[in-house]
């Protein structure tokens, strides 16, 4: 843990504080609010009970930048989904983050589905996604010429984007600590008091004081608003959502995002590539009261093997390269659960599921604007120090394809060995080999690391908190009539 600095501004009594805000969680939300309020001008600290960033419910996701077009109309999800697909696609540019303009289609596949899509076409509209429009049977067919004949109709979502769900976030944090921002990692709020104008933090660590708290803390955020402010206004039931991800090869069978009807509960089972170059189906939608079971099923991920091969009968063809699941922090709202406690300085980000990768920058540009900035440290940062990114995207270049990179590492990803140094020397090295692998897809391919974890662990040897060990990279199989897709 970084030292605390004792020389920060006073409160009324005289008592120093350490930051200007704690962010508690750091997943995709949170590191979007470490870098927006930094920017703003905030001495910011970002609290993590995990090994690493994105070790809760944004390590596992579809990776979709989502428009809003089925969101609830009038809701705060579709406010922050909107403003956060637009912020993101102007960082993009600024930072270089990937993103593969695929467009998305919603498809029908029986004569329920079918008399659905007018009205969601005409809900897309009243959401302010105008260019959602019916499509035939033909014209999807001949866009998507792998599909099943027993589609039916559909219609297509534009502006329905794959993105890199890993670098997004590591860039926000990246930026938030290169321009003043620290990260604990490893550190778990334990409870806390807040008088005369400060909060005191207690931890399994250091205690840390700060002016103003966020509560961006995922599947614990309803746990996280009893510890602090005695109360809570909505209770996380996790929604666990398993996965199949197809060899790369079966990326040449799909060009869109193919959605189904979104039902009250999920966006349902989707089929699209990924970033990294594979093709992934899921998720399923199973409420569980367990915060940290992400295993697996045989009978799921056979189940979504078989959805995928009905709406693409060549994905019988094709190997699954892994599995794995994701936990989405779901209430029994549907809509957002942000509430400012103004009288205590402290504000909660709950019950963000499924959209929250592309609402993140909109959320935290939301609570920024509702927020005093009175008492920041500095003053807004009008040039920002911009953050060297991590290159995972397969549609993008990667340095494997340039000179002295110093050999392949992780054949199957084609990681490199200058990658993994630079990662593992920069300003917010990985502490544990899931880390690793978010930051560089190392063991992430086929071999799920048979080949290539001997190599990093000796070149990881000594520079992470929780090292390689013996089971570090099992591997996740289905098994089918004798048959293993590894």
């Amino acid at each position: 843990m970084p030292a605390l600095d004792p020389t920060r501004p006073e409160n009324a009594t005289g008592e120093t504080v350490d930051f200007d805000v704690a962010v508690i969680g750091a997943g995709i939300v949170g590191c979007a609010m470490a870098r927006r309020l930094t920017l703003d001008g905030a001495k910011v600290a970002l609290i993590e009970k995990g090994h690493d960033v994105l070790s809760g419910a944004s390590k596992g996701n579809s990776a979709i930048l989502h428009t809003g077009f089925d969101a609830p109309p009038g809701s705060l999800e579709l406010q922050c989904v909107k403003a956060g697909h637009a912020e993101y696609q102007v960082l993009a540019k600024e930072l270089g983050l990937p993103i593969l303009k695929s467009g998305a289609l919603v498809l029908a596949w029986d004569e329920t589905q079918l008399e659905t899509l007018p009205g969601l076409v005409e809900k897309a509209h009243k959401n302010g996604v105008p260019d959602v429009r019916m499509l035939s049977r033909e014209e999807i067919l001949a866009r998507e010429p792998h599909l099943s004949d027993h589609l039916l109709g559909g219609f297509e979502v534009p502006r329905e984007y794959l993105i890199d769900p890993w670098t997004s976030a590591h860039a926000y944090l990246h930026q938030a600590v290169l321009n003043g921002a620290e990260l604990f990692t490893d550190t778990e709020v334990l409870e806390g008091t807040f008088s005369d104008g400060i909060w005191h933090l207690e931890t399994n660590s250091s205690p840390i004081k700060a002016a103003q708290v966020i509560n961006c803390a995922g599947l614990y955020g309803d746990i996280v608003d009893e510890r602090l402010i005695g109360t809570k206004r909505f209770t996380i039931t996790p929604r666990k959502g398993q996965f199949v991800v197809f060899d790369k090869i079966a990326s040449d069978l799909v060009k869109a995002i193919l959605l189904p009807v979104p039902t009250k509960k999920t966006k349902g089972i989707v089929i699209c590539r990924t970033i990294f170059g594979n093709l992934l189906v899921g998720p399923t939608a199973e409420d569980q009261p367990s915060r940290t079971d992400a295993s697996t099923n045989r009978e799921s991920l056979m189940m979504l093997r078989d959805r995928g091969i009905e709406m693409i009968p060549k994905l019988a063809d094709c190997e699954v390269t892994t599995a794995y699941a994701g936990l989405r922090p779901a209430s029994e709202f549907q809509d957002y659960q942000i509430t400012f406690h103004d009288n205590q300085s402290y504000v909660t980000v709950g019950g963000i599921r499924s959209t929250g990768l592309t609402a993140a920058l909109g959320i935290a540009s939301h609570i920024s604007d509702k927020i005093s900035h009175e008492g920041f440290s500095d003053a807004p940062i009008e040039t920002p120090i911009l953050p060297e990114l991590d290159r995972l995207s397969n549609y993008h270049p990667r340095d494997w394809q340039e000179p002295g990179n110093g050999g392949i590492v992780c054949h199957c990803e084609l990681v490199t060995r200058r990658e993994i140094e630079r990662v593992l020397d920069g300003p917010l090295p990985p502490n544990s080999p899931s880390g690793l692998k978010r930051r560089t897809r190392a063991t992430m391919g086929r071999c799920q690391g048979f080949y290539c974890t001997a190599e990093l662990t000796a070149m990881t040897e000594g520079r992470l908190k929780h090292p390689f060990s013996g089971n570090t990279c099992a591997k996740s199989k289905i098994t089918d009539g004798g048959n293993t897709h590894e």
